[in-house]
């Protein structure tokens, strides 16, 4: 059967509606791309759109040469990797717990965990609290209080009771308790929804700059996130010694925010295609109740 001339109009708009939605949000992306390969001269004269004109090289170099960018860099790396390895595995045996009905005081549990979407102690009473467990300057302030987030907690709930029943009663008559149920037969079969859920909150983590900015005052401790802030805001001197030492200053200056910028969210960037053959499939399959 031919396609008619109104699906064929109706395809056409969808194309060109899509084509339009990619380009505005890639936009301001290759924007500061090409503004980090640019000169500040072209820079200045808003010469470049989404091509780099005047290329030059000399702020990658003054970036990478500078010491505390890259122990921001380091902090973030450790806060993400840390910090995802304790979200996964609190959401998973909280949303495994709570997936089973013959779990004594199952609603409450759920009650109790969606009641923290809606209502919070508050800035104050959260500061205290950190503070008094002597977690300030440390990175178990950054990790511990966002160890679960809820609206995953749910996804993943959501995922394990979409597993059929029988598996574990199998299991069960092998001999298998519940900890090698989960590690040996949930687990791999739940690939697609742990891989979602280490993007979450991975780029959660990576993106993650307020708890740093309230609970750290020791700068070798700042995530590369709090950099780039001080940067933006003209509050850090770091970048500017550094571009004092250059031989091309005035190339420099410029189009810095745009290099730190490419080069904090380079590796989110490299990781997003390996985990995205799971992603569509995690989040449809944690969504579906039967």
């Amino acid at each position: 059967m031919k396609d008619s001339r109104q699906y064929k109009l109706f395809q056409l708009a969808n194309v060109i509606l899509l084509l339009l939605v990619v380009f505005i949000t890639l936009f301001p992306f290759l924007s500061i791309v090409a503004r980090s390969f640019s000169g500040e001269a072209e820079i200045n004269a808003g010469e470049v759109f989404l091509w780099p004109v005047g290329f030059n090289l000399e702020t990658y170099k003054v970036v990478f040469s500078d010491s505390h960018f890259w122990n921001s860099y380091k902090n973030t790396v450790l806060y993400t990797t840390v910090g995802t390895a304790i979200n996964i595995f609190m959401t998973t045996i909280f949303a495994y717990a709570i997936s089973k009905k013959r779990l004594v005081g199952r609603n409450f549990f759920i009650m109790l965990a969606v009641f923290t979407m809606f209502f919070s102690g508050g800035l104050i009473p959260n500061y205290l609290l950190i503070t008094s467990l002597g977690f300030a300057n440390s990175i178990w302030a950054i990790v511990l209080p966002t160890a679960i987030s809820i609206f995953n907690l749910l996804v993943m709930k959501s995922f394990f009771e979409s597993l059929p029943e029988e598996l574990e009663e199998s299991a069960s008559i092998d001999g298998a308790n519940t900890y090698i149920t989960l590690l040996r037969i949930i687990l791999p079969l739940s690939k697609p929804v742990l891989a979602t859920m280490i993007l979450f909150y991975a780029v959660e983590n990576w993106n993650s700059w307020f708890p740093a900015f309230l609970y750290f005052d020791q700068q070798d401790l700042f995530p590369v996130s709090i950099y780039l802030r001080n940067l933006i805001k003209g509050a850090s001197d770091t970048m500017a010694a550094g571009a004092a030492e250059a031989s091309n200053m005035q190339q420099v200056s410029s189009n810095i925010k745009a290099v730190t910028m490419v080069l904090s969210v380079l590796p989110i960037l490299l990781v997003y295609p390996y985990l995205q053959k799971y992603f569509v499939k995690g989040v449809m399959l944690g969504s579906v109740k039967q």
